[in-house]
């Protein structure tokens, strides 16, 4: 392993795991978190769970899965750059989106209005969820026993409610202390990532077009350096060498202004982390940049007619499911009329949110399908 940073985690300072194992040998703890991760059945289920655009809409859109390998490679890249632990951030990348519903963020919005009266339904709880208790994978334990730090990192968002039943884990959303670096990185991978994948895919698909993106700062500046260097490019090489800019930009601006962050707070051990103010960030120049970015693709990309009209369709389809489910548990598979017994809203917000988008759609289908008796 590369010489890490005071500040970064490590096997020493690691809080470890919640069930004591032998060490894993040949690998770090954070490397078989990793692995464990990867061959989780939610990681394999984000292969059919969307991004944007319904996964039987194209093959060539981002999925949950691709998202989630592409936010690990940015990851792996910052967190080498910064000698942080990139084992860990690259877990953590792995896990940020286990507990994400079918559909994206229709899904979360469908079940958590249908989960308003039960606790409510989040996909960062419910991916810490997943690798504390639902992966059935070890005969010692529920859940992939992961480290302390790794389950820090996948719980970007917690209510203060909820942060008081996880004991040490939630602690820092009550008295306002920071997780990782590892983690705080992860964070903004994932925003580095969609951000630009989401404007590839929308140009992909039609949604958006290079005339529209004139009016991002952050595209326009980067596809006028493109045609610089080779004038008359076009198509998809355009739009890659285009983006792919705009990813070393904000991994870039990101690493200056952390660096700098790290300095100005005199961080030096990882207890200095927790205590100082979020270090991981952008630069002040590059935020309005940011933005206006956002703003484009939420008002161009993510309000577009034929997007919301998807959108519509995945949230009847959640609420279907739940309500029938509701009416009736003895319509949910056996495994999981076994958790309703316990629980019943969050037995079957646990089915929903493990499907992916062609297995919803099944089952809708099935349930409420004329002729469909399977």
């Amino acid at each position: 392993m590369m010489d890490l940073a005071s500040y970064a985690v490590t096997e020493a300072n690691s809080r470890g795991r919640i069930h004591p194992e032998p060490s894993p040998g040949i690998r770090s703890e954070f490397q078989r978190d990793r692995d464990r991760i990867v061959h989780s059945t939610a990681f394999r289920r984000l292969e059919y769970k969307t991004q944007v655009f319904v996964n039987h809409e194209g093959d060539l859109f981002r999925t949950r899965l691709t998202h989630s390998i592409e936010v690990a490679q940015i990851c792996r890249g910052i967190a080498r750059t910064l000698r942080l632990n990139e084992d860990l951030a690259e877990a953590i990348a792995l896990a940020h989106d286990l507990g994400h519903t079918p559909f994206g963020h229709a899904g979360q919005d469908a079940l958590n209005a249908c989960m308003k009266a039960h606790g409510g339904f989040e996909h960062n709880l419910q991916s810490l969820r997943t690798v504390d208790e639902l992966e059935e994978h070890y005969a010692a334990f529920d859940g992939l026993n992961l480290t302390y730090e790794t389950r820090e990192g996948i719980l970007k968002h917690c209510s203060r409610e909820r942060a008081q039943r996880l004991g040490a884990l939630g602690k820092r959303f009550l008295d306002g202390s920071q997780p990782s670096l590892e983690a705080q990185l992860a964070n903004l991978a994932d925003e580095i990532a969609y951000n630009n994948h989401d404007v590839d895919d929308g140009l992909r698909a039609g949604l958006i077009t290079l005339d529209q993106l004139e009016a991002v700062p952050i595209f326009a500046d980067k596809r006028r350096e493109v045609e610089a260097l080779w004038p008359g490019l076009a198509g998809r090489r355009l739009i890659h060498e285009t983006v792919r800019r705009m990813i070393n930009t904000m991994a870039l601006d990101l690493i200056g202004q952390t660096q700098a962050n790290i300095a100005a707070h005199g961080v030096a051990t990882l207890d200095d982390v927790h205590r100082a103010p979020p270090l991981v960030a952008y630069s002040d120049a590059l935020l309005p940049c940011l933005r206006e970015l956002k703003l484009f693709l939420r008002d161009k990309l993510y309000q577009h007619y034929q997007v919301l009209r998807m959108t519509d369709k995945a949230r009847r389809i959640v609420r279907d499911l739940f309500d029938a489910f509701m009416s009736d548990p003895r319509l949910l598979p056996p495994q999981y009329q076994i958790r309703a017994k316990s629980d019943t809203p969050r037995a079957i917000a646990d089915y929903i949110a493990g499907m992916t988008d062609r297995y919803a759609i099944k089952e809708h289908r099935r349930l409420f399908a004329v002729g469909e008796i399977h």
